[in-house]
């Protein structure tokens, strides 16, 4: 593919209105013994931000090139603009409703009608750690709330929007399992990491990720000769067990979690290798141990 820059003067006509469009160009092509070949050439202009003009040779008979096919023009034209990625997102949505929705139409409306999910999932919100994609949840089987670093608040702490949907999960939904994921690189727990000790800060980040506070103190106290990454490494894993402690401060979750009627559950997912490890809190009613740590067992390592 060949790119034409377009003339960087401001009164240039394609950088006044933004647009953009595909055409059809024809040339020719000289072969051997004096013949002509046809060739056309498709041009997408766009004048977006930084106007350009892309020019790619084409073969094909002109009817085939001055239409394109939805499919064929999502590998050719890069999506820039807003209502291209809501047309890709239409795209994403129809082929749902034609490939599941349709297809498992009685599934879909008994769902309509009640919901019975076996988990709870509390899960950052980190763009890329999306525990329905990740670990196969289908509509209806996880009950799921996200927020920064995945962090579960004491009950002490007030209302929240976590301990909300703990509270409706756990109490209406009558959920089995409670499961905590963290995961690498979590930008919250870096900022955990690196805020000073005694900051009354302003910024809502700051503010929030302080609830996993005894975290941040466990680790500097395992980790001390470790370096920064290192030691937010393992925070991020003992943030998870410190929410899994949190998550008994509520009575409801710590009688249901005494008389065996839920499980709760800590996952770390390591998005850079891909792997996947889980563990489940051991509680029989007393505290977990001298040190206020959390007892494990079950761990699987997944890989």
């Amino acid at each position: 593919m060949a790119a034409l820059a377009p003339p960087s003067s401001s009164s240039s006509s394609l950088s006044k209105e933004p647009f953009s469009t595909t055409t059809t160009v024809l040339g020719h092509k000289k072969l051997g013994e004096g013949g002509i070949q046809k060739t056309q050439f498709r041009l997408w202009i766009s004048s977006k931000t930084r106007p350009s003009i892309k020019l790619k040779a084409s073969m094909e008979p002109p009817g085939l090139v001055q239409e394109l096919k939805s499919d064929e023009l999502e590998s050719v034209v890069k999506r820039e603009s807003g209502s291209d990625l809501f047309d890709e997102m239409k795209y994403r949505f129809m082929s749902f409703k034609r490939k599941k929705y349709m297809e498992n139409l009685e599934h879909y409306q008994n769902l309509a009608k009640a919901q019975a999910p076996k988990f709870m999932v509390i899960a950052c919100a980190d763009s890329r750690v999306c525990p329905s994609y990740i670990l196969g949840f289908q509509p209806g089987e996880a009950f799921v709330v996200r927020n920064v670093a995945n962090m579960v608040p004491p009950y002490e702490g007030g209302p929240s929007e976590t301990n909300a949907a703990l509270e409706f999960a756990v109490n209406s939904l009558k959920v089995e399992n409670i499961l905590v994921i963290g995961h690498s690189c979590c930008g919250g727990i870096h900022a955990l990491m690196s805020m000073p000790h005694e900051e009354d800060s302003t910024s809502f980040i700051r503010r929030w990720v302080v609830v996993g506070r005894t975290a941040r103190l466990n680790t500097e106290a395992a980790t001390s000769n470790l370096s920064f990454d290192q030691q937010c490494r393992h925070c991020e894993k003992e943030s998870v067990n410190c929410s899994l402690l949190n998550l008994l401060t509520y009575p409801w979750i710590e009688e249901k979690v005494r008389k065996g009627l839920l499980s709760v559950h800590g996952g770390y997912y390591d998005f850079v290798e891909c792997t996947f490890e889980k563990w489940t809190l051991e509680y029989d009613g007393g505290k977990t141990d001298e040190s206020n740590r959390v007892a494990v067992k079950n761990r699987s390592f997944w890989r």
